[in-house]
């Protein structure tokens, strides 16, 4: 069997190799960045802008997490899961996706058993301010859609109603994560196509699926900021340490 590191540590694995990359770039060795898909309705990559000339040529303020994903990361965006999307490509991140066509939920699953790393923010109520009404395709996806591939893996994300609202941050094994109305995963009862660790908020999950692992977070608000002021340092830092985490080999 594939083994993998336990959850619990590979936040701690993550620090030794910030130091080691830290230590490298120093020296004036600064390796290539690694090619990672980027699947998402959330204007993270492109923005939120009607001025589309603008946004392709560079002219809009970059999105801060698009930058702290892009200071580890080549991102390159990706249409549609389809096997000719996905060939050649090792790491994967998809950020609120809208549903996913049952040809694509079967070719994810496919890439990920074949050794692919893959990381899901999964909201189940989305609360991310958007200049688009409800019914506006350029609208990110306000629920999630991704029972069909969770139940693939033997997950199930659940949302409680009577939780109350506002940003909080939520301890998930060695990391902590801001959330606001966040999901929990939980493991199916009877199911296991996939070994899975869920940590005790339930908010983060990994699952190891044949020779590939895919980590998942039960919420997309650590993706969020609308200030006042520069983006908190603790938040760039528990992004950059998640993102470099689930995607590391």
């Amino acid at each position: 069997m594939h083994s993998r590191p336990p959850i619990k540590a590979f936040f701690s694995a993550v620090t030794l190799a910030l130091a080691a990359c830290s230590a490298g770039q120093a020296a004036g060795d600064e390796p290539a960045k690694p090619r990672v898909g980027w699947f998402s309705t959330l204007p993270i990559y492109w923005g939120e802008s009607d001025d589309l000339t603008a946004m392709l040529d560079g002219d809009s303020d970059k999105d801060w997490a698009r930058k702290v994903l892009e200071q580890r990361f080549t991102l390159a965006p990706v249409d549609a899961l389809e096997p000719e999307m996905l060939a050649g490509v090792d790491r994967l991140l998809l950020a609120q996706p809208r549903a996913l066509a049952p040809s694509e939920n079967v070719a994810l699953d496919e890439w990920l058993r074949g050794g692919g790393r893959l990381l899901i923010f999964a909201d189940p109520l989305l609360t991310r301010h958007s200049e688009y009404p409800i019914g506006d395709r350029r609208r990110p996806q306000d629920v999630v859609l991704l029972s069909p591939i969770l139940a693939r893996w033997g997950l199930e994300l659940q949302f409680a109603e009577e939780q109350p609202e506002g940003e909080r941050w939520e301890k998930a094994y060695d990391g902590n994560f801001p959330v606001n109305l966040a999901g929990r995963f939980a493991i199916v009862e009877g199911s296991a196509p996939a070994e899975c660790m869920v940590s005790n908020s339930g908010i983060l999950a990994q699952c190891q699926v044949g020779k590939g692992r895919v980590t998942l977070l039960a919420d997309a608000a650590i993706l969020d900021w609308e200030g006042p002021g520069e983006v908190p340092a603790n938040r760039t830092a528990a992004l950059d340490s998640l993102v470099a985490a689930a995607l590391d080999f």
